[in-house]
């Protein structure tokens, strides 16, 4: 399940609208800061976390399909010692937004300069970019 159940149908209704021929308009209510976890292959919700790097409130800019995180590089103290494999996009209430996310030195979704993370140590995402199919 790459996608919540919430994202799912908010993507549905945002074809929905657009066929319907109405305008999209932006998200309603208080924003507030997301995470983005970052984990070994065992990632799922407490097992296997790496380190949590909050978010800025605007995380994304939205061009032709791709979702690009805004404020790289963004960083984080490692709270475990790992290899890192796997990252989950999570709101503020902890809630996993996207998981299955890879997470690399290049060619991932997630950019970090190593992937052998020490406890204790910075654990930097210098890019990170979702490309919707």
């Amino acid at each position: 399940m790459p996608y919540s159940t919430a994202a799912k149908n908010g993507q549905l209704q945002a074809v929905a609208d657009l066929t319907a021929g109405l305008t999209l308009v932006g998200g309603s209510g208080s924003a507030t800061a997301g995470s983005l976890v970052v984990g070994t292959s065992a990632l799922s919700g407490a097992t296997g976390v790496l380190a949590t790097i909050p978010l800025p409130t605007t995380p994304f800019s939205i061009a032709s399909g791709v979702a690009t995180l805004l404020g790289v590089p963004l960083n984080a103290t490692a709270t475990a010692t790992g290899t890192a494999a796997k990252a989950e996009l999570r709101n503020n209430a902890g809630t996993v937004i996207r998981d299955g996310l890879t997470v690399g030195t290049s060619g991932t979704d997630v950019i970090i300069a190593n992937t052998a993370v020490v406890n204790g140590d910075i654990l930097s995402v210098t890019a990170f970019t979702i490309t919707k199919p």
